[in-house]
């Protein structure tokens, strides 16, 4: 039987060592829900927050197959402690599951150069506006699919007040670029970044990165980030991260069907 673990942070030996924000936002209550397959002496966790989801322990079928009612989603991504969960999740979703390769950045405190990263922010063009996400942008982008991970995991704009942080770039009043918290946790962030399709390849990804990482810094935050692709590695190293290492996940299409 699976059970929503009532308190998450006693399961931290599960998945220790494992340097995901995602996690700590679970483990620390801040965001997401952890399930467990024994609510006495848990051998195994889930980890759900968003369109990921993180297994730990000793691998579990009946864990793996489990669709949380609280997730209305039909694609989520599962990232497996190790080996033998990937085997465990290729079996259990078959051709619904995709392996993709996504890339770590390494969680570096004192590495960003501010005066590099305040000069790129001066180089905005000057019809582009930047701005801090705030209430009116917040409901707005909610509203927009192609921006709408800046906010989605935000159930109104107080809870991302406290937990949450970004910059929108507009043109002609209208996003069209930004840097804002997938999610959050007790000392930072997890970094969500795009540019609408239209206005790609202009820097302006790099300028919102920019400014987010010193709104971060400000408030003593860590601007953390996890790269889908290259591409997002190597705007990552623009701004003063290095990569760490590659890891496997799993596309799942149909999740819970």
């Amino acid at each position: 039987m699976i059970l929503k673990a009532e308190h998450p942070e006693t399961l931290s030996y599960l998945f220790e060592g494992w340097k995901e924000t995602l996690i700590w936002s679970c483990l620390q209550d801040v965001m997401g829900e952890i399930y467990v397959s024994s609510a006495e002496h848990p051998l195994s966790a889930m980890a759900i927050l968003g369109d990921f989801c993180f297994f730990a322990g000793v691998p579990d079928c009946e864990l793996v197959q489990y669709k949380p009612q609280s997730c209305n989603r039909e694609f989520i991504i599962m990232v497996p402690q190790n080996e033998d969960w990937s085997v465990l999740i290729e079996q259990c979703y078959q051709e619904k599951a995709k392996r993709v390769i996504r890339y770590a950045i390494k969680k570096e405190e004192d590495i960003f150069n501010r005066d590099m990263l305040q000069e790129v922010i001066q180089s905005l063009p000057e019809d582009y506006e930047i701005k801090m996400m705030d209430e009116e942008l917040f409901y707005q982008c909610r509203e927009m699919e192609w921006c709408r991970d800046w906010v989605s995991q935000y159930d109104n704009y107080e809870m991302y007040q406290k937990h949450g942080l970004g910059v929108v770039i507009l043109k002609d009043g209208f996003p069209v670029s930004g840097a804002s918290s997938y999610s959050g946790y007790l000392s930072g962030i997890e970094i969500e970044i795009d540019t609408k399709k239209e206005y790609r390849r202009q820097g302006l990804a790099f300028i919102c990165g920019a400014r987010l990482i010193l709104e971060c810094l400000a408030r003593g935050w860590y601007p953390s980030w996890d790269a889908q692709n290259k591409w997002s590695v190597a705007l990552a190293e623009k701004l003063g991260y290095h990569f760490d290492h590659e890891y496997p996940a799993y596309e799942i299409t149909g999740y819970g069907k």
